[in-house]
């Protein structure tokens, strides 16, 4: 069944607030833990006075509702402080939506399936130990992914062994992060793992910060940067095992904000409404140029609404060229796959 709703939400989060929810907006770059400032990597000329308002949630907030759906669809079940933890989350994110104008998504139900599941759901391989065994894994050129004979099978274990496991300590990093979607779930189901949250608007990552800091969220850190500038950066570039972006731009663009941060073996997942054969057609000629390649595309349903969804798996198989990523804002403007004569 088709989510109706899904052009106006645009994937959760490009509705809000009249913004467009893109990776990078500002020429701060400021990195936060805890919601202190630990590491200045470059400044504006124009200093913005920061925020200095604080976060008091309102403990009268809505219960989120229990749901058996997280272990019927994503097979894993948080734990109990895990879900006081989302619960926390959501009353953090209607206190902030008062001062921010953060998202329209408030109703308990729909913040859990449109914030919290729909978080979760890219990142569900890397939930349980028994993730690479396939599930409902479905490779780019055809809606299944089955064992279909012995040496199909060898190949496909032997590929998955450059695969991450889901219980390894890697870099996770948040392109476009908005009000903290994906970033801050995953940082609350996988405490093990470091989660940078990126994102070029500055009300938004103060609102983070007092989040992380409310929730004690060490493994949780913010970065107001372009993210075309962050890909460009020594430290960062190639450094992440995991790079999420959801709502940011069109597919090709995604790949080139995210592929040049992701170590060789890493990966990156693209969080998408509807999906087509020709888009698919454009991404694979873009993550080529970039050292990469299209390692799954899942289809699926939300569980509430049967809202479509697709989450698009890439994988970092070669170093990026160094041209990559080019100038701010020329990705968007010429994308990859359909404007490789033109690249700046």
């Amino acid at each position: 069944m088709r989510d109706e709703g899904v052009e106006e939400l645009n994937w959760a989060e490009a509705e809000e607030a009249g913004e467009e929810k893109e990776a990078g907006e500002g020429k701060e770059a400021v990195m936060h833990k805890g919601g202190a400032e630990v590491e200045t990597l470059t400044t504006s000329p124009r200093q913005r006075k920061p925020h200095t308002t604080t976060l008091t949630p309102d403990l009268r907030s809505p219960l989120l509702p229990p749901m058996e759906e997280w272990q019927l669809t994503l097979r894993w079940q948080p734990e109990a402080h895990q879900q006081a933890q989302f619960q926390q989350l959501y009353a953090l994110t209607l206190a902030g939506n008062r001062q921010f104008n953060l998202t329209r998504i408030t109703e308990p139900a729909e913040f859990w399936e449109k914030h919290l599941w729909d978080s979760l759901r890219g990142v569900q391989r890397f939930l349980h130990e028994d993730w690479e065994s396939g599930g409902r894994r479905q490779k780019a050129g055809g809606r299944r992914q089955g064992a279909e004979g012995a040496g199909e099978a060898g190949a496909a274990e032997e590929e998955d062994k450059t695969h991450l496991s889901p219980f390894t300590s890697f870099k996770v990093i948040d392109i476009g992060t908005g009000a903290g979607f994906p970033g801050l779930p995953v940082a609350i189901a996988q405490p093990n793992w470091t989660v940078t949250l990126l994102d070029a608007t500055r009300k938004k990552i103060t609102f983070i910060d007092q989040v992380i800091a409310h929730m004690g969220l060490t493994n949780a850190t913010t970065l107001v940067e372009r993210v075309e500038q962050v890909g460009r950066q020594r430290l960062r570039r190639q450094a992440y095992d995991l790079a999420l972006i959801r709502a940011v731009a069109a597919a090709p663009v995604c790949a080139e904000y995210a592929l040049p941060l992701l170590k060789v073996g890493g990966c990156a997942v693209l969080y998408r409404g509807q999906w087509s054969e020709a888009e698919t057609t454009s991404l694979e000629a873009a993550v080529a140029v970039l050292g990469g390649k299209i390692d799954a595309i899942e289809a699926f349903t939300t569980p509430l609404t049967q809202g479509d969804r697709h989450c698009i798996y890439l994988k970092k198989i070669a170093p990026t060229p160094n041209e990559f990523p080019r100038a701010i804002g020329i990705p968007a403007q010429k994308p990859l796959g359909l404007e490789l004569d033109t690249i700046a």
